[in-house]
């Protein structure tokens, strides 16, 4: 059997792009909720950085997450934020160990 995969996934806006970068990060959310093999899907932002947004993600598999980060909402929302992040998103991926 798979195991499930964890994913934080770290957006850094460009200092003024702040809330058009949240707008598109929310425009995630039901899309990829509604994907097979989403166990959640949850957007957070830094209480002191307003530019810092953190996705929060859990997957059945790896292949799972894969079929999600080639979806169409996820192209979608590379191409809507181009030029308004501060570097590439940076992707972690974990297993649950405790």
């Amino acid at each position: 059997m798979m195991k499930r995969v964890s994913v934080v996934a770290r957006v850094k806006a460009v200092k003024g792009m702040e809330e058009k970068v949240r707008r598109e990060c929310l425009a995630l959310l039901a899309p990829s909720r509604s994907e097979t093999g989403c166990i959640n899907y949850d957007l957070h932002q830094a209480l002191d950085d307003p530019t810092l947004l953190l996705f929060y993600e859990n997957w059945t598999s790896m292949s799972e997450l894969e079929k999600h980060l080639d979806a169409e909402h996820s192209r979608r929302f590379d191409e809507r934020t181009d030029g308004m992040l501060d570097g590439p998103v940076e992707i972690t991926l974990c297993e649950m160990i405790g």
